[in-house]
């Protein structure tokens, strides 16, 4: 019999234990699901592969933290993006604000300075320091926490292309 993946919505925050607590109820009741998608990326869901929406019923019934489940199938490829880890070094850019999250700066931000793909090494300089003291460390040492506003008015401008092309398209449909 073939499955598929049931998208569950759950209380923010709280996907691991509404994870755990489907494993639970699973095992103990025999329900025949067949994985438990939480990835860390999503916000407010949990992913379950099962034959039918009956089973998913069954597993989630009365469950702590969860709001009931998305009528409709998931693809396998929109949550692979979330499955696949893609390495922190390709997604840090010059002016990026960061948090050192380990090392002896533990918990201090900082601003990116320069980004060493090769090296796999990224150049900060300390926002919380009361003078410029530039460091440098492992790429996996850090978690961005905003992205730098050149990225964002990129965004912004190919948002305001689309519009653009938009409003020409509706003006020669009048």
């Amino acid at each position: 019999m073939s499955s598929r993946i049931f998208a569950v919505r759950t209380t923010a925050g709280q996907e691991m234990n509404v994870a755990l607590l489907i494993e639970r109820r699973c095992t103990a009741k025999n329900i025949n699901v067949k994985s438990i998608i939480s990835p860390p990326d999503v916000s407010g869901y949990v992913f379950l592969e099962a034959s039918g929406p009956n089973i998913v019923s069954l597993a989630i019934e009365e469950i702590k933290h969860v709001k009931g489940w998305v009528a409709g199938k998931v693809e396998l490829n929109d949550i692979t993006k979330f499955l696949i880890q893609q390495p922190i070094i390709d997604l840090i850019n010059t002016d990026d604000k960061v948090e050192i999250v380990s090392g002896p700066f533990k918990g201090m931000q900082a601003k990116v300075t320069r980004v060493d793909k090769a090296k796999g090494e990224v150049t900060l300089e300390l926002l919380e320091a009361p003078y410029t003291l530039p460091i440098t460390i492992r790429a996996e040492q850090v978690k961005i926490i905003s992205k730098s506003e050149a990225i964002k008015q990129e965004v912004q401008e190919k948002k305001e292309k689309i519009d653009i092309f938009e409003e020409f398209s509706k003006l020669e449909d009048k």
